[in-house]
């Protein structure tokens, strides 16, 4: 179970340690359930390659990642999607309480492009409880997605991918 909620952002937050940085690609295979490839290589560190399943939607969903090697990652990029990935960059952030926020850079120079974060939780009951303001984010963190109908990856890569 994947529990998280997600804000529209403008830029990297500023003060926050960084704990890692990612370049990524990700595709869709289908997107009602989702079934989505994604490239992700660690600034300095490795290059993985997932294929991920999610059903439902909003706060909490299922979701199942596997890894999957390079040549199956091409063949499903190439052969079956055939249409160009969207490159993300990821930036996490250790916040004050111990959690960690995402901070997505989607389609860098493209006139879609778009930031968003995200902020993972253990439990419902926790996520609904966190509060931005508590980690000094309540004016980065100000407009929140979470539950609105379109604000997926994947209706982004069917506005933007067909």
């Amino acid at each position: 179970m994947e529990i998280e909620r997600k804000w529209m952002v403008k830029g990297w937050p500023e003060g926050l340690p960084l704990r890692e940085e990612f370049a990524m690609r990700q595709g869709y295979i289908s997107v009602r359930p989702t079934v989505r490839i994604r490239e992700e290589a660690l600034t300095g560190g490795r290059t993985d390659y997932i294929l991920c399943f999610k059903s439902g939607g909003g706060l909490a969903r299922e979701e199942i990642e596997r890894s999957i090697d390079k040549e199956l990652f091409d063949d499903l990029e190439y052969k079956i999607i055939a249409k160009p990935l969207i490159p993300k960059l990821r930036r996490s952030y250790t916040l004050p309480d111990g959690s960690v926020l995402e901070v997505n850079h989607v389609d860098e120079g493209q006139p879609t492009e778009f930031w968003y974060a995200e902020v993972e939780y253990p439990t419902v009951e926790a996520a609904l409880a966190w509060q931005p303001e508590s980690c000094g984010l309540g004016d980065y963190l100000k407009d929140e997605v979470t539950n609105q109908p379109g604000q997926s990856m994947g209706e982004y890569w069917v506005e933007t991918r067909g």
